[in-house]
């Protein structure tokens, strides 16, 4: 499988890849990438932060209650009074 690594890693036979760099790997170096966050997100962020770092999530955003309910696609309300 073809993985596009997010940090810096040397493989088994010693070859250093860079960020960015597109690999082929098996199942289970592939299960060892992922857990330590060295392999990219289809959206290009890692699966985990890299050993050694941190991330820190704040959301300040909140949600209009007038903007809650039902999507454009939802059948009608049912005002048949019942």
């Amino acid at each position: 499988m073809h993985v596009r690594l997010s940090a810096e890693w040397t493989d088994q036979r010693g070859t250093v890849w860079a960020p960015g760099d597109t690999v082929d790997v098996d199942a289970v170096t592939l299960a060892s990438l992922e857990e330590l966050g060295m392999v990219e997100t289809p959206d290009g962020k890692g699966t985990a932060p890299a050993e050694g770092t941190s991330t820190t999530t704040t959301t300040t955003d909140t949600t209009d209650p007038k903007k809650i309910g039902p999507g454009p696609g939802a059948p009608p309300a049912d005002d048949s009074g019942s």
